[in-house]
């Protein structure tokens, strides 16, 4: 037994120890499945901010909330009517009044958790809603809308729409302090069998000389893309794009760059031809839904990610997880236990994949199969600052200032004053504090020594009998997450 122990103590500690300290570590938050609609106000906070908690717990240091489901809006928006999934009509205003989005980011700000608001780009009604408002776009502009298999589509062959979900995009990143704007993988409907695109007379228009309907298709969706990025980067350069496609690109036996896989395609079925994004720099991040299990017969994650690995490693690469997939299936290597360990080890292994994104958050907050707890016992038990972006800034703040330990009435607190500076990518919005114990070597590259990630200026000592010395340093870090030069303050506690 104590063998066994001594064992499972090492192991833990080499595991702990193997963290990064740069990690992106996120959680999509979904309203289309109805979790929210018409809870109210009051219930629907209450359960945000327990599913908030729980995931900081876990070491979650990014939320993907879903605000745009259908051409609507679980925010204040001038141009699209409030969601049905947020009240149970869409068009109706939440009662008592709040706006989630701007609650959310506070929330996850006070958590030292990025909101990323997520939307869907051309969906403009899904299979379930049966009315929409009568300032819907799809009342409003029936014209730039296509019905597929229960769907409304805005077509993503009239120019109009491009402009149209950028400006939905820009209201979004100019009045809210989002740390991201994420799409999922809804560009063209998921093929149904018999049903066509009707996009005839769009193609006759704007074909641009382009003979293959596909390769037209591509062509959309690639100018929107491009137009989207562009668009959120001249309001806020700092607020970062991020797009989670279907997991495989092309099948081996479509495309000689294609997976060893045998499923729905991107480029092929629903004409995002995502590397040419990523290759491009179209995104700042990209997150493949890899939603399958070792050794899925179809769609196998071990080929997957390493697929991704190999062909996207041009922007951060992420790897969007199912959560209640990984735990119902056996790893191949051990029965015993399901496909959580397997799975970390891979992207762990993986030199271009900086993250994960958690589908869904609240599998994890119930603890589906023990995933929460590994979490926030092993994999991410320390925290982690996001990855670095230098290809949007590389600038620095300055580090922290009169640091200085100082007795209060509320205990023994280290206090730091904010560097200076001049614009926004110099400007400090959160620190990095460390604890280092006396003769150990100071080594901020070790993400087990970090006690904190704070937007405050201060932070409570754990104050015992003032007879041991430690040295805690300080660090800034602005909006991309660049961390300045170290300050450091011996103290004894």
């Amino acid at each position: 037994m104590k063998k066994l122990l001594v064992f499972l103590l090492a192991f833990l500690a080499i595991n702990v120890s193997a963290q990064k300290k740069r990690e992106f570590r996120g959680a999509w938050i979904q309203c289309v499945n109805g979790q929210f609609q018409g809870m109210g106000t009051q219930k629907m906070q209450q359960t945000l901010r327990y599913q908030l908690d729980e995931l900081q717990k876990d070491g979650v240091n990014a939320i993907i909330f879903q605000v745009r489901p259908e051409c609507d809006a679980l925010y204040q928006s001038s141009i699209e009517p409030w969601s049905r999934f947020l009240t149970g009509q869409q068009g109706k205003a939440p009662s008592p009044y709040w706006d989630p989005l701007q609650w959310m980011i506070e929330q996850c700000h006070q958590r030292g958790m990025e909101l990323h608001a997520w939307i869907n780009p051309y969906r403009a009604k899904t299979k379930g809603t049966t009315a929409l408002a009568t300032t819907h776009v799809a009342i409003q502009h029936p014209e730039r809308c296509f019905d597929y298999d229960g769907l409304k589509i805005l077509n993503p062959g009239i120019p109009e729409n491009r402009d149209y979900i950028c400006e939905v995009a820009k209201d979004i990143v100019a009045r809210y302090d989002v740390d991201g704007i994420h799409m999922d993988d809804y560009f063209y409907p998921y093929p149904a069998a018999g049903q066509i695109i009707p996009d005839d007379a769009q193609y006759r228009l704007h074909s641009n000389g382009i003979k293959d309907r596909g390769d037209w298709r591509r062509y959309n969706v690639d100018l929107f893309i491009k137009q989207f990025y562009e668009t959120v980067h001249a309001v806020k350069p700092w607020v970062k794009v991020g797009i989670s496609p279907f997991g495989i690109y092309r099948n081996k036996k479509n495309a000689a760059i294609g997976s060893n896989t045998n499923g729905l395609q991107n480029y092929d079925d629903l004409y995002a031809d995502v590397l040419m994004w990523v290759n491009n720099g179209w995104l700042d991040y990209c997150v493949p839904q890899i939603y399958w299990e070792i050794g899925n017969k179809a769609a196998d994650y071990e080929t997957l990610i390493r697929w991704w690995n190999q062909y996207a490693g041009a922007r951060p690469l992420f790897i969007g997880e199912d959560i209640e997939r990984t735990v119902k299936n056996k790893d191949l290597q051990n029965p015993n236990q399901h496909q959580q360990a397997a799975k970390h080890r891979l992207t762990q292994q993986m030199q271009n994949v900086k993250g994960t994104v958690l589908w869904y958050a609240k599998a994890a907050v119930d603890n589906t199969g023990n995933y929460g707890t590994m979490l926030r016992q092993n994999y991410w038990r320390h925290p982690a600052l996001q990855p670095e972006m230098s290809f949007i800034d590389k600038v620095k703040p300055g580090k922290p200032r009169k640091v200085k330990p100082v007795w209060t009435s509320d205990g023994y607190i280290l206090f730091w004053t904010a560097p200076k500076s001049k614009k926004w990518n110099d400007e400090a919005t959160k620190y990095v504090v460390y604890r280092f114990a006396k003769g150990e070597k100071v080594n901020v590259e070790d993400p087990s020594k970090i006690v904190t990630i704070t937007s405050n200026t201060f932070y409570k000592l754990p104050y015992t009998d003032g007879r041991t010395k430690y040295y805690y340093v300080v660090t800034a870090l602005n909006r991309l997450q660049n961390e300045s030069k170290p300050a450091k303050k011996s103290v004894k506690l």
